[in-house]
């Protein structure tokens, strides 16, 4: 029997947690969709952190997925649908969003819970500091759909991995194990409870 007419509703693309010590995290809660980055999303992501931004007691952010999906980038559905004008729109949302938090006055820390694609790893690297479970996979997979990220992914790639380990992940979608990830320099720790660690770096850092 339906419970309500509340049932089928989806829950909220971004839920903000409270840690203390001055933290918090900012969830993507899209776990039907694989968490990817509707325009929804995005403008959830970005109210949430504007918010906390403005808070004098809080000093750092860690940004995390839910399930085994930290982020899979945009929405595929929402991208069939753009023009040349509103996809200039949704790339300029993204890069603005990513840009804001790069340069933010809080510590930004990304926990990556499992797999980080496209416009997820592009969330990643707009943190100072990203964090991962041994099991996390990293993947700009847009060549196999003849696009390109737009959201920074491809100034910021390059300064962490080296030019060329970034062009091939551009040009092959090559998918990186958190181990490779690591060695490569594209994080930072590996723990079994990524949240966990981030969350005691974030406070641990941000004193």
């Amino acid at each position: 029997m339906s419970g309500g007419p509340g049932d089928d509703a989806e829950p909220a693309p971004v839920v903000v947690e409270g840690r203390g010590g001055g933290t918090a995290v900012i969830r993507i809660n899209r776990p039907a969709r694989r968490n990817s980055l509707s325009v929804e999303a995005l403008l959830s992501l970005e109210a949430a952190f504007k918010s906390l931004s403005a808070r004098e007691d809080i000093s750092a952010v860690v940004f995390a997925g839910t399930g085994d999906v930290f982020a899979s980038g945009a929405d595929i559905r929402e991208l069939r649908t753009l023009t040349a004008d509103s996809a200039r729109a949704f790339a300029e949302r993204g890069q603005n969003l990513f840009q804001s938090i790069a340069d933010a006055r809080l510590l930004t820390v990304a926990a990556v819970n499992g797999y980080c694609m496209g416009g997820g790893l592009d969330l990643a690297l707009a943190c100072r500091v990203r964090v991962a479970s041994p099991g996390a996979v990293f993947a700009h997979p847009g060549a196999r759909l003849g696009i390109i990220t737009g959201w920074g992914g491809t100034q910021r790639l390059p300064r962490l991995v080296g030019p060329a380990r970034a062009l091939e992940m551009f040009t092959t979608a090559r998918r990186l194990s958190a181990a490779e990830a690591l060695e490569f320099g594209l994080v930072d720790e590996l723990a079994e409870d990524a949240l966990a660690l981030a969350v005691e770096t974030a406070r641990r850092l941000s004193k």
